[in-house]
């Protein structure tokens, strides 16, 4: 998977006023315009998917550098600016309820792109997996409030959501290229402020033995699970596998009545490997938290406890921080930026690779 990962901001709340949220809208379609043009739409939705180069753009766009709006705002101008049929991107989801519209969206949008039917399921399976990845195996103790599925006309995507905890929020990317698995390592490059104790990350590479001995406990039967759990745990029910773990707190395993039916449900299935136990439905952070649990206690299993979490200005902030917003300087990007992307269609291609120009020229810097 290619560089991704988290970005942790303090909660702010009030919105964009409509003068600013109208240029963001603007100058995000301009920016899309430019990347789409030069690079082809791959590369808009891999940078989408960098936590930098998304904190990057939100700043450009106006936005405070630490705000939690730099997400919702930003992927709310960001799915009003890119047209699916001039940019070959499209956006589902977004904030709250609309983050769960976004299976339905996939749908709607796939259709629009001429994407197939199976590549369709592919796109939802994706959003869906994403989402409870993050809420479920990633327990960092941050609920998902906001998911964002970028996609493009050949099937690339990738996903920007963000989930809270008191008063800050957590930001998570993920990118379609390269991932070989929905459970192990999703998160490549991490950025956040600060890092959470006592997480329980079941997507660790190190925990790689916690997730195959977690569908072994499923395939082979729950119903043994409920009487270690109901407190007749012995050296007679482990068996000589028990292989207790060198720590000295106790961890609670609790699996509420709803987990125990899909658990059962699961073991009729019998998931071939820890991705498809994680995508069944009913499923949730705390029997996965309890499979983990038994692993390490009864086979020695060592779950991780490893936190898998790790900001730029343009335009002014819209709370005046670092300054307020400079509306006529806003206007001239978006302004030029546009003309030189319709110079260089029709051939004028100087003020474009002046733009171009300028990226090598700050990066030397």
């Amino acid at each position: 998977m290619r560089r991704t990962g988290i970005a942790e901001l303090p909660l702010h709340h009030g919105r964009a006023p409509p003068w600013l949220f109208k240029r963001m809208v603007k100058l995000s379609r301009a920016i899309a315009d430019y990347i789409v043009y030069e690079y082809g739409e791959a590369e808009l939705i891999r940078r989408l998917a960098s936590p930098a180069w998304f904190q990057a753009l939100a700043c450009a766009l106006g936005f405070d550098w630490h705000s939690s709006g730099t997400t919702t705002t930003t992927t709310g101008a960001l799915k009003l600016a890119i047209s699916p049929e001039e940019h070959g991107i499209a956006v589902a989801g977004g904030k709250g309820r609309a983050s769960r519209r976004a299976p339905e969206e996939i749908g709607e949008l796939a259709e629009v792109l001429g994407l197939s039917p199976p590549r369709e399921e592919e796109l939802i399976r994706a959003s869906r997996l994403s989402a409870k990845v993050d809420n479920a195996c990633v327990q960092d103790g941050y609920t998902l409030y906001h998911h964002a599925f970028f996609f493009t006309s050949r099937g690339e995507w990738c996903v920007v959501q963000q989930g809270m905890r008191e008063r800050y929020a957590r930001r998570y990317h993920w990118l379609s290229e390269g991932v070989e698995s929905f459970t192990r390592e999703p998160h490549a490059g991490i950025a956040s402020e600060r890092r959470e104790e006592g997480v329980l990350n079941l997507v660790a590479r190190e925990g790689e033995e916690v997730r195959k001995t977690s569908v072994d406990l499923v395939k082979d039967n729950p119903l043994k699970l409920r009487r270690y759990l109901g407190g007749q745990l012995t050296l007679d029910h482990a068996v000589q596998e028990l292989a207790l773990p060198a720590r000295h707190e106790l961890r609670r395993v609790d699996i509420s009545e709803q987990g125990w039916r899909a658990l059962m449900r699961a073991h009729e299935l019998q998931p071939a490997s820890y991705e498809e136990l994680v995508a069944l439905r009913g499923l949730g952070a705390k029997t996965l938290r309890a499979l983990a649990l038994l692993s390490e206690l009864l086979f020695g299993a060592e779950c991780s406890w490893r936190d898998p979490a790790k900001y730029a200005f343009a335009h002014g902030g819209k709370d005046g921080i670092p300054y307020p917003v400079d509306r006529e300087a806003y206007d001239r990007s978006i302004s030029l930026l546009r003309e030189a992307l319709e110079e260089a269609k029709l051939g004028k291609r100087e003020k474009y690779r002046a733009i171009a120009r300028l990226s090598s020229f700050l990066t030397q810097e």
